[in-house]
C-alpha cells in the first residue's frame, strides 16, 4: 500500500478543447474566449501538442474522443475532420470509438452537421439550457427557443445520438422577469422529453467563482425550490424510461455517455487544446515507480498555439500524491448512482481499498454510503449531500 501497483491500465480517452465562443455566458467558468476563430493555426497546434504527449501513452487504444469548449461547432466540418484524421494517423483510435462534439444551437446548419457525421462525429451534445426565451436571455445565450428546437431536430436527423444539456433553478432576467418557477421547470423537462433523445443532462445553475454572475448574482429560486425542482426532474425523467445513472445524467438503457463514464470511473484521458486537463496512469520503469500524472495546458489560445508548436504546451504536470488518491477517485466515482466495485478502486488507483477504509467507515456511519465486500455506492442521502461525503476523503 506504500506505492501504487497497477495490475492493468484503465481505458483511455482523448479530450480536445476548442476555446472560442460567439459570446461568453455570464455563468460560464470554462476556458472560453470571444474572438475570431483561428482554425488552421489551432489545428497545427493540436497536432503538435498530441505528438508531444505520445510517448506517455504510446501503444494504448483510445476508446472515446470528446470535442469540448468553448463552442466546438464554430469549427467547420473540414477542420473537425482534419483533427480526427490527424488523431487516427498518430494514435491507436478504436474503429468503434464514441466521438462527441459539443454544439451551440446558434451554430446549427443541416448540411454542416451532416458533414460532421461524414468526417466521424457520431454523438452530439447540444447546449440547450432552457426552452424559455426569457430565461435564455437571462443566461446570456445567443440562441432562442425556436433555434433550440430546430437544432435538436437537425441533430437527430443527421447524427441521431444526441444529448441535451438543460439547466434548472434559473435566474430572473434584468428585464424584470421572475426566477424560474416550478411550472416553467416542468415545461422545460416536458419539452426536452418530447424529442426522445437517447441522453439528457439536467443540472442546477450554480454561481461559479470568476464569472459575471458571481460578481453580480442575479435573483435565483431559493434552496428549497431548487431542491424540489431536482426531485421533480428526476421523477419526470425516470417515469419516461431514462436511467438516472450519474448526478446530472440520464440515459435510455445502454445509452450512457462512454466518455464521461470513463471520467467517473477514474479512467485515463489525454487532454489537448488550450486549458485542457489530462490524467494518465504510468506503469513505471526501472528508474521510476508507478504513478498517476495530471496535466494542464496553458489557457490563453494565443500562448497555447505558440507553445504547442514548440512542444511546450503543458502549464503543469504533477504526480497525484498518495494522500490525494482516495479523494480524487471518490470525486468521480461517488457521482455514479451505482457507485463502484472495490476491485475498480484497486485497479484504477493501484492501492488497496484499505487506503480509504477509515473514510468509508465514517461515511457509512453517517448513512452517506452503503457497501458490502464487492461494492460501494452512495445512498439517496449521500447523493443529496455529495459534497459532505467527499469532504470525508480530503
Amino acid at each position: 500500500m506504500l506505492s501504487p501497483q497497477f495490475t492493468s491500465l484503465p481505458p483511455l480517452s482523448l479530450y480536445i478543447h476548442i476555446p472560442w465562443c460567439i459570446r461568453k455566458c455570464p455563468y460560464c467558468d470554462f476556458n472560453s474566449h470571444e474572438g475570431a476563430v483561428q482554425e488552421r493555426e489551432y489545428i497545427n497546434a493540436l497536432m503538435s501538442d498530441l505528438e508531444s504527449e505520445l510517448p506517455n501513452f504510446w501503444g494504448r487504444t483510445i476508446h472515446t474522443v470528446f470535442f469540448g469548449g468553448g463552442t466546438p461547432s464554430l469549427f467547420s466540418a473540414d477542420a473537425i475532420g482534419e483533427i480526427i484524421a490527424g488523431v487516427r494517423a498518430r494514435t491507436r483510435l478504436s474503429p468503434q470509438a464514441e466521438i462527441t462534439l459539443e454544439a451551440n444551437p446558434g451554430t446549427f446548419e443541416a448540411q454542416k452537421f451532416a458533414d460532421y457525421k461524414s468526417v466521424g462525429i457520431n454523438r452530439l451534445s447540444i447546449g440547450i439550457q432552457s426552452f424559455n426565451d426569457a430565461h435564455l436571455k437571462a443566461l446570456g445565450r445567443v440562441h432562442d427557443s425556436a433555434e433550440a428546437r430546430r437544432a435538436i431536430e437537425i441533430g437527430l436527423a443527421t447524427i441521431g445520438n444526441v444529448n441535451l444539456d438543460v439547466m434548472f433553478a434559473l435566474p430572473a432576467s434584468h428585464t424584470g422577469t421572475e426566477p424560474q418557477t416550478m411550472a416553467e421547470c416542468e415545461r422545460d423537462v416536458e419539452t426536452a422529453l418530447s424529442f426522445n433523445t437517447p441522453h439528457l443532462s439536467f443540472y442546477q445553475l450554480t454561481m461559479e467563482p470568476n464569472t459575471v454572475f458571481a460578481k453580480k448574482p442575479p435573483p435565483l429560486p431559493d434552496h428549497d425550490m431548487a431542491a424540489d425542482m431536482q426531485l421533480r426532474v428526476e421523477a419526470f425523467l425516470e417515469a419516461a424510461g431514462y436511467v438516472h445513472y450519474e448526478t446530472s445524467a440520464y440515459a435510455k438503457p445502454q445509452r450512457e455517455c462512454q466518455h464521461n463514464m470513463n471520467y467517473w470511473k477514474f479512467g485515463d484521458y489525454v487532454g489537448i487544446g488550450a486549458g485542457a486537463h489530462g490524467k494518465l496512469s504510468m506503469p513505471g520503469s526501472p528508474t521510476e515507480p508507478p504513478r498517476i500524472v495530471r496535466t494542464e495546458r496553458v489557457k490563453q489560445p494565443r500562448e497555447y498555439m505558440q507553445r504547442a508548436i514548440r512542444g511546450d504546451a503543458v502549464h503543469e504536470r504533477r504526480i497525484v500524491a498518495r494522500n490525494e488518491v482516495g479523494f480524487e477517485f471518490m470525486l468521480n466515482a461517488l457521482r455514479l448512482n451505482e457507485g463502484f466495485a472495490i476491485r475498480e478502486f484497486e485497479e484504477r488507483t493501484g492501492f488497496s481499498i484499505a487506503l480509504v477504509n477509515r473514510a468509508l467507515n465514517e461515511c457509512e456511519a453517517k448513512r452517506l454510503i452503503e457497501r458490502d465486500h464487492l461494492r460501494v455506492k452512495p445512498t439517496p442521502l449521500g447523493r443529496q449531500f455529495l459534497n459532505q461525503a467527499l469532504e470525508v476523503f480530503l
